[in-house]
């Protein structure tokens, strides 16, 4: 899931998914947090976009994991990847290696390929990824 989290390199995210990891979180770069709340009010400009990865948004690469070392990751659920728990160690390597990640995040991707969704009465395709459907 590291790897695949590494998707991250590119991309936008509204401010809505955002704001309140911006506002109220307490393992994001001050310099960065400033920056991106010029684009994210507090309230409001729920569909503003700020880059997934501030360094190099256009390019998949490894940034994104060195981004995380430096408590600079847009999304809660991205740098709670690097936050003093066990997938740290993963995080430093592909920031450090980005062979290492490529490699990764190829083998996870044709792994996820080669799964078999649950379908008819196994399974269900939610309206809302919240919640289970009724």
């Amino acid at each position: 899931m590291v790897a695949l989290s590494g998707a991250h390199s590119i991309g936008m995210a509204r401010c809505r998914l955002f704001r309140d990891h911006l506002y109220n979180g307490t393992n994001l770069e001050p310099v960065i947090a400033s920056e991106r709340k010029s684009r994210c009010p507090s309230n409001g400009g729920d569909d503003n976009l700020s880059s997934m990865d501030h360094q190099s948004p256009n390019r998949f690469d490894n940034h994104y994991f060195l981004e995380l070392t430096m408590r600079r990751g847009l999304l809660h659920s991205d740098q709670e990847l690097f936050n003093g728990g066990s997938t740290d160690g993963i995080v430093l390597i592909y920031s450090r290696d980005a062979q290492a990640f490529y490699t990764d995040f190829a083998n996870a991707m044709v792994k996820m390929g080669n799964l078999s969704p649950l379908i008819g009465d196994k399974g269900e395709i939610r309206k809302n990824c919240r919640k289970v459907n009724y």
